[in-house]
Order: structure tokens, then sequence, then C-alpha cells
């Protein structure tokens, strides 16, 4: 009876559309910075600030979490599903850190590929989330994870031809080798934690039915 008494807490949905709102703005910002090297250092400097702020909005819903008695999903799913969603950005903001700490002004092609994939995936997680508020919305919820994972698959096969071309274009360049490899490694670790807030959109999804 008591329980029943208690207001449910409901901003943790504002939490999530919140963090995927700067992760969006994160991901423009790196497509532009991967369609103009020249515009590096301001562009990785918005970034970094988005992925601080997206760290607070992280912060601010686990903090939420902690004194709320009764939640709209599980406990577990409202930690992981904001974690998750804070691995994206932070993965964004590795690859922009990269780039500028090894001052690429040449952006390879693939890179740009992988970047315009973040934008998409994170557009249909958006999407997912404004859904989420009416877990009666399970087909469209689903209809966005499959999205998602068709872009991250998407990304794998980038990630193979970006990999191949590297290493065939620069094999005199071992640095060169070394430095692509590491920024391509963490555009593709973003992608792949785009698909990791699906399956937890959709598992989400699935305890609710």
């Amino acid at each position: 009876m008591f329980k029943r008494l208690l207001p449910k807490e409901t901003s943790f949905f504002d939490h999530f559309e919140r963090h995927i709102a700067l992760t969006m703005q994160a991901c423009q910002e790196m497509l532009a910075l991967t369609s103009d090297g020249s515009t590096l250092a301001t562009r990785a400097e918005n970034i970094a600030n988005l992925e601080r702020q997206a760290d607070e909005v992280t912060h601010q819903c686990i903090e939420a979490l902690h004194r709320t008695f009764i939640t709209p999903i599980d406990r577990e799913y409202i930690h992981r599903l904001v974690k998750r969603l804070d691995d994206i950005i932070d993965s964004v903001y590795d690859a922009a850190s990269h780039i500028q700490l090894y001052e690429v002004h040449s952006i390879r092609p693939e890179a740009r590929e992988m970047v315009e994939i973040l934008v998409h995936a994170t557009k249909e997680i958006q999407e997912a989330l404004v859904r989420m508020r009416d877990l009666r919305n399970a087909e469209a919820i689903n209809d966005k994870c499959i999205e998602i994972y068709q872009f991250e698959n998407d990304a794998d096969q980038i990630m193979r031809k970006a990999l191949a071309r590297l290493f065939k274009e620069e094999s005199d360049r071992p640095i060169e080798v070394i430095k692509w490899k590491e920024i391509f490694e963490h555009l593709e670790k973003a992608c792949d934690r785009c698909e990791d807030v699906a399956n937890v959109i959709q598992t989400i999804v699935i305890e609710a039915s």
C-alpha cells in the first residue's frame, strides 16, 4: 500500500532524451570535422564540451535512480541504458581527440562514411527513446532497433574496407597506419555502442510486453 502511494519518477525519459540530443550534436560536429579538417581544433573542443554535458546528464540520471523508490521501468535497465548511451558519445569524443592529438587534417573518406552512419544511427535511437514513453509502441520501437542493427552492420563493412585500403596504401608509413587504425577503431566502437543501446531498448520492450 505504501509503495502505491509514492509518485513514480518520470524524469528518466527526459534524461535519456537530453543525453541522445547531446550525442547527436556531437555526431554533427564530428561530421563537420571529417568534412573539413581545417576546423579540427574548434570541432574537437565542441565535442569535448558536449561529452562533459552528457556525463553530467548521466550522473543526474543515476542520482535520480538512487533516490527514486518506484521507477517506470526496471532499475537495472535504466542504469544500463544511460551508461550505454554515454558509451556512444565517449567513443565519438575519443575519435575526435585522437584526430586532434595526431594532428590529422586530411581525413580518410571511410572515416566520414562511418560518422554519417553514426548520425543516422543516433537519430534512430532518439526516435526509439521518444516512443519508449509509451511501451505499447513496441512494434515502432523494434523497427527503430532493426534500423540501428543495419547501420552497425554497414559500419562493420566500411571498417573492413577502410583497414584493407589503409594497409595497402600506407604500407610504407607504419605510423600513419597506427594513427588511422586507432581512429577507425574508436569510430567502430561508437557504432557498436549504438547496437548495444538497441539491445537494451529491445530487452525493455520485451520485459514490458
